[in-house]
């Protein structure tokens, strides 16, 4: 019983996390060409799907780290506000092309959906004994950073006034 809790629990906080893809999707698919290119502060709407699209993938080998008792890698030298770890990202993933970046983001999105369903249940909420800054970093509460990252930015996205 209660690992049928667990695993439902599990299944609505990667179910989230789609629909939270599908509505940054969503958003910037609503950003015209020129809206997709400007720079809102530092970074393009272009520049910011980017940095999700590296950081799906960044969850994944993340979250292996954690499974083994270990810091992951991008906490080690983050720089404010992860600006270390972002920059590698958005060169990482250079096209221009909405289109091609959007499906490069549905892409990692099915590699990390794939990836947490494979965690074992016992381990999803698990002390492993990882800590940043003393806070206990687990899978669970990773992807739930990853799911307000996707909100975050879709406030940005949605409060411009380019968009078709």
């Amino acid at each position: 019983m209660i690992g049928d809790q667990i695993a439902d629990q599990i299944a609505n906080q990667i179910a989230k996390l789609t629909r939270s893809v599908d509505a940054f999707e969503r958003c910037v698919a609503s950003l015209d060409e020129g809206a997709f290119l400007k720079p809102l502060r530092r970074w393009t709407p272009r520049d910011i799907v980017a940095h999700l699209v590296g950081w799906n993938r960044h969850v994944i080998e993340g979250s292996r780290q954690i499974l083994k008792g270990e810091l992951p890698f991008y906490d080690v030298d983050p720089g404010e506000d992860f600006a270390n770890v972002n920059a590698h990202l958005i060169s990482d993933y250079p096209s221009k092309d909405r289109d091609e970046l959007l499906e490069e983001l549905r892409s990692t999105e099915r590699e990390l959906t794939a990836f947490l369903r494979s965690v074992d249940e016992s381990a999803w909420g698990r002390d492993f004994g990882v800590r940043n800054k003393g806070a206990t970093i687990t899978v669970r509460n990773t992807v739930d950073d990853l799911i307000a990252d996707y909100a975050h930015h879709q406030n940005q996205l949605t409060a411009l006034p380019h968009s078709k």
